[in-house]
């Protein structure tokens, strides 16, 4: 840490503040503008499943835009929140000293130690071998605390009452199924608990994968935001379902280049069965069926998508034309007879 910060100057900046971090021989050199005005950030959770090593972090604040500046993940790195008196400084420092081989504990330590607001912030970290440490200052607004469990951290400031963390962690832990179901579960319990005693505006959700892949857009398995809702959680909620199953059509074209036919179908399948009204689903769905040769079984669902858009019909055969299905007149003719055009 010490050689880390001895050969770094960091300017970490947000609503006038400005934090200089420089080391030698265990001094540190810190100069800080002014504060925000007013605490920005409520309720969230970091967290990292044990199975896959995913890494996440969520939260929920009557703020605009929460996900914009308190939540951070890495793959293979870590996830942090910074919120109350937020400084998202703590964010991109975190993250660069856990990705230089510091452990969570350690990363907040430092930069605590380098904060004279420590006092009206809120963090928790937690690294890719699911060590975690959260602060809650001495001056950050009531109702405020945090729970540290394992290999996750829940906290929350300006709380209606002080049973909303609590609340957190128990439907964590409880909570069967992936890293996002299980974050989702904590912060609907905070708010059923009493949440943000101004009420609620924005969310945020972030999982990233276990092992960096060196391509940062394939590591986020979840990156949704809803920046102004009357309902943000329901909201989020609706997104995580409508990203599990982009998720499983990203799965099937995988499958379909692997030429894995039948595993391409059952992730195409699984896709429309989690929101069954979307057209894109199906029509792609029933796309692959006929470059699998599979035409018959294509046609109900180019019907089903024809007779709710009759748009997807012009776009069928414009596919033909840049090789996206066989250039066949006879076989393109067929499918658009299934939406009743002669």
């Amino acid at each position: 840490m010490a050689r880390l910060l001895s050969i770094a100057i960091r300017f970490l900046g947000f609503a006038g503040t400005v934090l200089l971090l420089a080391s030698d021989g265990g001094a540190q050199t810190r100069v800080r503008n002014a504060l925000p005005q007013r605490p920005v950030h409520t309720f969230s959770i970091v967290a990292r499943d044990p199975a896959t090593g995913e890494l996440g972090v969520a939260v929920q604040s009557h703020w605009f835009s929460v996900g914009a500046i308190v939540p951070w993940a890495e793959a293979g790195v870590g996830a942090v929140a910074t919120q109350s008196f937020v400084d998202p400084s703590y964010g991109k420092l975190g993250l660069d000293l856990m990705r230089a081989g510091k452990s969570a504990p350690d990363a907040l330590k430092a930069l605590l130690a380098g904060d004279d607001a420590r006092d009206v912030r809120q963090v928790a970290m937690i690294d890719a071998q699911g060590r975690v440490m959260a602060h809650t200052g001495a001056k950050d607004i009531p109702a405020a605390g945090h729970h540290v469990g394992d290999s996750y951290s829940v906290q929350a400031n300006l709380m209606l009452n002080d049973k909303v963390w609590p609340a957190m962690a128990r439907a964590f832990e409880s909570t069967k199924g992936d890293l996002a179901e299980r974050m989702m579960a904590a912060l609907e319990a905070a708010q059923e608990a009493g949440g943000d005693v101004r009420g609620k505006q924005s969310a945020a959700l972030i999982v990233v994968t276990g092992k960096p892949t060196g391509r940062a857009w394939t590591d986020r398995v979840f990156d949704l935001r809803v920046d102004d809702s009357p309902e943000p959680l329901k909201e989020l909620r609706r997104l995580v379902t409508l990203q599990r199953a982009y998720n499983h059509m990203n799965a099937g074209d995988l499958a379909v280049e692997m030429k894995d036919n039948e595993k391409a179908l059952r992730e195409y399948g699984a896709a429309v069965v989690l929101v069954p009204d979307n057209l894109e689903m199906v029509y792609w769905h029933a796309v692959a069926l006929v470059n699998m040769g599979r035409v018959d079984e294509s046609l109900p669902l180019f019907r089903r998508v024809f007779k709710a858009d009759r748009n997807w019909i012009t776009l069928t055969p414009r596919l033909a034309k840049v090789g996206l299905i066989p250039d066949d007149p006879k076989l393109i003719d067929r499918i658009v007879k299934a939406g009743g055009d002669k």
